[in-house]
């Protein structure tokens, strides 16, 4: 996968007012109901397909079947967590592809060895173990599984009650990614036959807070709604909105469109 960081030379100021305007954690969910939200994708969406053929793709089908599982949660997990990079680290001491936290959650899970959390599927495998344990202790509300996969079901109490905003706001960011992974936000031909390592991806801006990301991210696609963006979290703990593209040709059309909208890009 091609990966660039482009410096920005032009930012229109009706953007940066909106972005900088977001001063509360609470508005990173938006107006989408979490709990509903989950509770209709176990019911309705659980077996669908992947958008893609993703990285690891045999790992990420075994766990699913071992654990019970939907392998798009799975993906979506990974995705937001590392986008299914093996050797990831962040700052917390989390590692891998699922991002399992060494020593703690790695030895509670029975791995004894750091380098096994650089094995793609030994950490797949754990971080599916790990999130349907969250299931059986939040008594299947997948939004509480992943506050507390996150957060910690130390702090994510039983009865959902005074979900710490850093918690509630993971759940609605592995929302997103789900709904990337079953192609609901790609405007391109997808299927089993396209490879997710294929597309390229350009960093636009960072931000030290994901509420700022996803109000960046939400204007610009009411401006510029045909452009692929997203937004990762990274292991240095900034929040990098980036462009997607199949190729050099979707990129160009997608930075004329963002120019458009008062964003420009460095070449």
């Amino acid at each position: 996968m091609a990966r660039y960081r482009h410096r920005v030379v032009a930012l229109c100021a009706t953007i940066v007012m909106l972005t900088t305007a977001v001063s509360s954690p609470a508005t990173v969910s938006g107006d989408i109901d979490l709990d509903a939200a989950w509770r209709d994708y176990l019911a309705r969406r659980s077996d669908a397909e992947p958008a893609y053929r993703f990285p690891h793709a045999s790992c990420f089908g075994d766990a699913a079947l071992e654990h019970g599982l939907p392998e798009t949660l799975l993906l979506a997990v990974a995705r937001g967590e590392s986008d299914f990079d093996v050797t990831a680290r962040s700052r917390a001491n989390a590692h891998g592809v699922m991002q399992i936290l060494w020593p703690g959650t790695a030895r509670h899970l029975g791995i004894h060895r750091l380098s096994e959390l650089y094995e793609p599927c030994t950490n797949i495998d754990a971080g599916a173990r790990y999130l349907q344990e969250m299931l059986e202790r939040y008594d299947n509300n997948l939004h509480l599984a992943l506050a507390a996969y996150n957060y910690g079901p130390q702090r994510i109490p039983l009865d959902g009650s005074n979900v710490p905003s850093g918690a509630a706001w993971y759940s609605a960011y592995i929302y997103r990614h789900l709904n990337y992974v079953l192609g609901g936000q790609v405007d391109r031909p997808v299927g089993p036959d396209a490879l997710y390592s294929d597309l390229g991806q350009s960093t636009l801006v960072s931000f030290a807070e994901p509420y700022r990301a996803l109000a960046f991210v939400a204007v610009l696609e009411k401006q510029a709604p045909s452009v692929s963006l997203d937004w990762f979290r990274r292991g240095t703990g900034e929040f990098d909105v980036v462009l997607i593209y199949a190729d050099r040709q979707e990129f160009d059309r997608s930075a004329g469109l963002l120019e458009k909208a008062g964003f420009r890009l460095a070449p």
